[in-house]
């Protein structure tokens, strides 16, 4: 049996129809608090919580600084740290957006090299940082997607067609491999303590490192400290935020998988449904083809399009679109074969389960709804259902998240009740379940992050194929409940309508999220909005091809903080200033 607590908190992820839910007092209350209208009679944060909410502590601006050391930085002394490289890395070397990366030092190492008692391998955490010549005074940890097992170039680049990287932006970062190298991928879930660091440990064990290391750079420590990236790198974010909110002033958390565990799993189980509809069963992609996505798609724009007052080929209030959308009403039935124009009802009631979520065989929920949206055209999301869960979500879940680790020989057959178990499994050497390691022990309680005067800015598409944004606003409402409402004086959420994992989609996937973040951290300027643009023709970030050619090549939009959306006012509808935010036409939550 699934247990319904792990480590004294509820499992992640809702059952359909709770899935974006509060009671009505409560989502009303939120939303008229976030309109900026004034609630007779609510209650204050110093009543509801232990810790009032105003008055929270105001962080101070970091101050600049300039690279004092470089080379020598080869003999940096910190336990169980070897430096293997420190050098100078000239202006124009590195490049993004078409502009030069700045002139800046090149540190790169590991830590904690081991011989396993477990397996006779070779373990150690890689690092690298690049420690710009012209500091801000901030320091910012990359966290890495996937399975980690490299060490990304410490740019400090987390989203679509990023204009401004942190190393530009003056940060000095950290990239790291989270304790195993890529050949060790098919093998270290099978180390407990590689496990571990990937979980949660190396950033823990990197980041005092790192501090000193810019201490001995620059003559002083960081005066501010960020940590950010998406996808895994956003579940790394959230879980510092929980067990590391004493070390960093800012979270960055995109597309965060902070229950990856379960999602993984929803992913092979979706494997399963897809094959029951798959015209080749080599292929599940013929499930749900490109021609039938996008007949999906062009039927949810013209049902949903017009809800945010502007019929502009985006579908912007996504919770009242779920509620007031039928696929099976708005997408026809085929009475033959199936020919793009159509589906057949057997793809209809698949359709219906794999967004309402995955569950085991006696319905118990394993993973969080999707909302039904038109970025489901896009290749990355394809890709995630009906490559992505049969090839890499069983090395996951097998070798990695379950307990004990197993290789999963064909997914397609795997026991879902058994695989759902796993997660939540100790055993032997394996102290702390997939679940444990993987998530963040108490994702409501962030007393720590908020008491200091921290923030964090958590951003998710709402066409993501992998994790899910229903879990990611499940996480917020219950947030905002534990704070009585007021979470978002230290927390908020945005979603972007149409993007896929990460980036892409037909979206304005192109925003600054960590400049808001300082803006919020340490100038007191709370985001009631992110700008966020397209990555048309000619973007100096790159372009982003499924951006449609009816829009202007640089659209932009107010991403909302949850749960508003945006709405249409008046003027220039491909301008982000033509829009105000609001609540949604449908309510709070969605069903």
């Amino acid at each position: 049996m699934i247990p319904t607590t792990v480590s004294g908190r509820a499992r992640g992820g809702r059952r359909q129809g709770e899935g974006r839910r509060r009671s009505r007092v409560a989502g009303a209350l939120a939303t008229l608090a976030l309109a900026g209208i004034a609630i007779a009679g609510a209650s204050t944060a110093a009543q509801a919580h232990p810790h009032g909410g105003k008055g929270l502590p105001r962080l101070s601006a970091a101050v600049p600084g300039a690279l004092q050391e470089c080379e020598s930085l080869a003999g940096f002394a910190f336990a169980s740290t070897v430096i293997t490289t420190a050098e100078v890395v000239p202006a124009g070397t590195l490049t993004n957006a078409g502009a030069d990366v700045g002139e800046h030092c090149l540190v790169q190492g590991h830590m904690n090299e081991r011989v396993s008692g477990f397996d006779g391998r070779t373990y150690r955490i890689g690092f690298e940082m690049r420690l710009p010549v012209e500091w801000s005074g901030r320091y910012l940890y990359q966290a890495n997607g996937g399975l980690d097992g490299s060490v990304s170039t410490a740019t400090g680049t987390f989203t679509g067609g990023q204009l401004q990287n942190g190393l530009q932006m003056g940060f000095a970062v950290l990239s790291s491999d989270a304790g195993h190298t890529g050949a060790q991928i098919p093998v270290f879930g099978f180390e407990p303590q590689a496990r571990l660091d990937y979980g949660y440990q190396a950033v823990g064990t990197l980041t005092p490192m790192a501090k000193a290391l810019i201490a001995d750079a620059y003559g002083r420590g960081p005066d501010r400290s960020y940590i950010a990236g998406g996808s895994n790198g956003g579940r790394h974010t959230m879980v510092a935020s929980a067990r590391y909110a004493d070390e960093y002033d800012g979270f960055l958390a995109i597309a965060p998988g902070f229950n990856l565990p379960q999602a993984a799993v929803a992913q092979i189980w979706g494997a399963q449904q897809w094959a029951e509809v798959a015209t080749d069963p080599a292929d599940l992609a013929t499930a749900f083809t490109q021609a039938e996505r996008d007949l999906v798609a062009a039927a949810l724009i013209d049902r949903c399009d017009g809800l945010d007052g502007l019929r502009d080929g985006q579908v912007l209030d996504t919770d009242r679109c779920q509620r007031i959308f039928s696929i099976d009403r708005a997408v026809p039935t085929c009475d033959g074969d199936r020919d793009g124009s159509c589906l057949s009802a057997e793809q209809k009631a698949v359709i219906a389960r794999v967004f309402a979520g995955a569950t085991t065989s006696d319905g118990a929920e394993i993973y969080s709804s999707f909302p039904l949206d038109p970025g489901i055209t896009q290749a990355g999301w394809g890709w995630w259902k009906f490559t992505a869960s049969v090839q890499l979500d069983p090395l996951a879940v097998g070798t990695v998240f379950g307990t004990p680790p197993a290789y999963i020989a064909d997914p397609l057959a795997v026991d879902i009740d058994a695989a759902a178990e796993s997660i939540y499994a100790t055993s032997g050497p394996y102290t702390e379940s997939g679940m444990e390691f993987m998530t963040p022990p108490e994702p409501t309680d962030l007393d720590t992050l908020r008491d200091r005067g921290a923030k964090m800015i958590v951003v998710h598409g709402t066409a993501d194929g992998v994790f899910s944004p229903d879990d990611t606003a499940a996480w917020y409402d219950d947030l905002d409940a534990a704070y009585r409402h007021q979470a978002d004086q230290f927390v908020r959420y945005f979603e972007v309508p149409g993007m896929g994992h990460v980036r892409g989609g037909p979206a304005t996937d192109q925003l600054d999220g960590l400049g808001a973040l300082i803006a919020w951290v340490e100038e007191g300027q709370a985001p009631d909005r992110i700008v966020a643009t397209a990555r048309g023709e000619g973007n100096a970030g790159g372009v982003n091809t499924e951006v449609p050619a009816t829009w202007a090549s640089d659209r932009s939009r107010p991403l909302c903080p949850y749960p508003l959306v945006a709405r249409y006012r008046a003027g220039d509808p491909e301008e982000a200033s033509s829009f105000v935010c609001k609540p949604s036409g449908g309510g709070h939550g969605r069903g």
